[in-house]
C-alpha cells in the first residue's frame, strides 16, 4: 500500500482535505510496534478565518508554532494535562492549517490498541475520540512535529471509496468560544459507521474542549 505523498495536504482548501481524509488510513510503529485503522471521523481548522483554530489570527506560540510549516507534518497537543490529541497541518507554509484527526476503525495492531487502552475487548471507546484514538496509538508529545510520510506515523490510501452520499457534515466539538464559527460544519465522518464518537458522551470528545489553541 502507497503512503500518501506530503503534496496531499499542501493543498489550500484544509475543508476537502479533512473531507477526503474519510477512507485513508492511520497508521503509527511505536518501538517497533504496528497500529493502525481507517479514518473514520476529522474536523477542519482554517488558520486565517476560523476563530477556533489555535492559529487564528496569526497567534503564534511555541505549541503552535508547528502549525506554519508546509502541510504534511504532526500538530500534536495535550489537552486536560492528560490526553494527546493528534492533528494534519495543511496547506503551504505560513498559512497554519489543520484537520484534528477524531476516529478509526481498528483494522491492525488490536491486541496492543486495546492493552494501551485497558481495555478486554475491541469496543467504541477503543478509537471513537481524539484523545482515545491517540493514545491507543501511541502518539504523544514525542511525535510533535514528525513528518507524515515517515515510518512512524503515516497515512496510506487503500483506495476506499466514500461516497458523498455517506459523508455527514456537522459542527465542531466543544467549541462554543468561537461564535458564529462554532456553527461551521466542518466535522466529518462517514455514515453509520460504528466507530464514530459519540459526541453527547464520549470521553474522547471531552478531549477537545479545550478554549483556546
Amino acid at each position: 500500500m502507497s503512503k500518501i505523498p506530503l503534496s496531499f495536504y499542501q493543498r489550500q482548501d484544509v475543508v476537502q482535505i479533512s473531507r477526503e481524509l474519510l477512507g485513508k488510513y492511520l497508521f503509527t510503529r511505536i518501538d517497533g510496534v504496528l497500529t493502525g485503522g481507517m479514518i473514520v471521523e476529522t474536523e477542519a481548522y482554517n488558520g486565517r478565518t476560523d476563530k477556533a483554530c489555535h492559529s487564528f489570527g496569526g497567534r503564534r506560540t511555541p505549541r503552535t508554532e508547528i502549525m506554519y510549516q508546509a502541510g504534511g507534518v504532526a500538530y500534536v497537543y495535550l489537552t486536560y494535562g492528560i490526553h494527546y490529541l493528534f492533528n494534519i497541518v495543511t496547506n503551504d507554509e505560513g498559512q497554519a492549517d489543520a484537520v484534528l484527526i477524531r476516529g478509526i476503525e481498528p483494522v491492525e495492531g488490536l491486541e496492543i490498541m486495546m492493552d494501551r487502552r485497558g481495555l478486554e475487548k475491541p469496543e467504541k471507546r477503543l478509537s471513537a475520540g481524539p484523545g482515545v484514538l491517540s493514545q491507543a496509538l501511541g502518539i504523544g508529545r514525542d511525535h510533535y512535529g514528525l513528518p507524515l510520510n515517515g515510518n512512524i506515523i503515516w497515512l496510506e490510501d487503500r483506495q476506499t471509496i466514500i461516497e458523498e452520499k455517506e459523508i455527514l457534515a456537522r459542527p465542531r466539538v466543544g467549541i462554543a468560544y468561537a461564535e458564529e464559527d462554532a456553527l461551521l460544519p466542518w466535522r466529518f465522518s462517514i455514515l453509520n459507521n460504528p466507530w464514530v464518537s459519540k459526541t453527547e458522551t464520549n470521553y474522547g470528545d471531552r478531549t477537545h474542549r479545550t478554549k483556546k489553541k
